[in-house]
C-alpha cells in the first residue's frame, strides 16, 4: 500500500502563515500525498502552487464548531470550490444531533453535496470525543444517507481526536462504499497503521512527512 496517498497533509492553526502554506503544498508534491487541508483563505494560495501536481486542496466547512447556519455552510462550500479545492471536509452540527435531529444533520450534509456536486468528495466531520457509540453510529448513518464520500472523526479542535474505537464503529456503520477519515492525533507511522487496520482509508495529520 502507498500510504502517501492516503494522507491529507493539514495546516487547520489559527496563526498559520502564507509561509508555511507554502511549505506545505511543497511537502505535499515532494511526497505525493493525496491532498492538503487548508483553511478557506488559503486555498487560492494552495490551488495556485499544487496547480501542475496531482495533489489535491482540501479545505473546511463551518470549522471547527459546525454552528454555522446550513446555508452559510453551502455557501462557503461553494465559494471554496470556486476558487480551487477539490475536498471539503465539514463540520456537523452536535447539538442538532444530540437533540435527535438526524433529519437536520442528513438535510444538510445533502444541502452541501448537492452544492458541491458529485466530483468534490464530500468528507463529514463527526467530532467523535463529544459522542457517545449511539450518536457515532447515528451521523455515520446520516452521512451515508446523505451522500457524502467520507465520514471523518475530528476536526483536531476540541476535546480529543481519532481512535481506533471510534475508526472501527464507523467503518462498521458505513460498510465498504464510504470512505473513513482518522484526524487528530496522528502523528506516527505507528499510529497511521493501527487507524488504516481499524478501517481508515484517509488519514488527516499535520505530521505527514515526519510519517512517510
Amino acid at each position: 500500500m502507498k500510504y502517501n496517498k492516503l494522507i491529507d497533509h493539514t495546516i487547520l492553526k489559527q496563526d498559520a502563515t502564507p509561509d508555511q502554506i507554502v511549505k506545505l503544498c511543497e511537502e505535499a508534491k515532494q511526497f505525493d500525498f493525496m491532498s492538503v487541508c487548508v483553511n478557506p483563505a488559503y486555498v487560492p494560495l494552495a490551488a495556485r502552487l499544487l496547480k501542475d501536481s496531482d495533489v489535491r486542496v482540501c479545505t473546511v466547512i463551518g470549522f471547527p464548531l459546525g454552528m454555522n447556519l446550513t446555508k452559510t455552510k453551502v455557501e462557503e462550500a461553494i465559494l471554496t470550490v470556486k476558487e480551487g479545492a477539490t475536498e471539503v471536509d465539514m463540520v456537523i452540527n452536535v447539538g442538532q444531533l444530540k437533540a435527535g435531529n438526524d433529519a437536520y444533520i442528513k438535510e444538510e450534509i445533502r444541502a452541501i453535496k448537492q452544492a458541491v456536486g458529485k466530483d468534490i468528495v464530500l468528507k463529514v466531520i463527526l467530532e467523535t470525543c463529544l459522542l457517545t457509540n449511539e450518536e457515532i453510529v447515528r451521523a455515520c448513518k446520516a452521512a451515508k444517507a446523505a451522500g457524502a464520500d467520507f465520514v471523518k472523526t475530528s476536526t483536531g479542535f476540541s476535546t480529543g481526536g481519532a481512535t481506533v474505537e471510534a475508526v472501527k464503529l464507523m467503518r462498521e456503520t458505513v460498510g465498504p462504499n464510504i470512505g473513513v477519515k482518522a484526524s487528530g492525533g496522528v502523528r506516527t507511522h505507528e499510529d497511521l497503521l493501527k487507524m488504516v487496520e481499524a478501517g481508515a482509508n484517509r488519514i488527516g495529520t499535520s505530521s505527514g512527512a515526519k510519517i512517510i
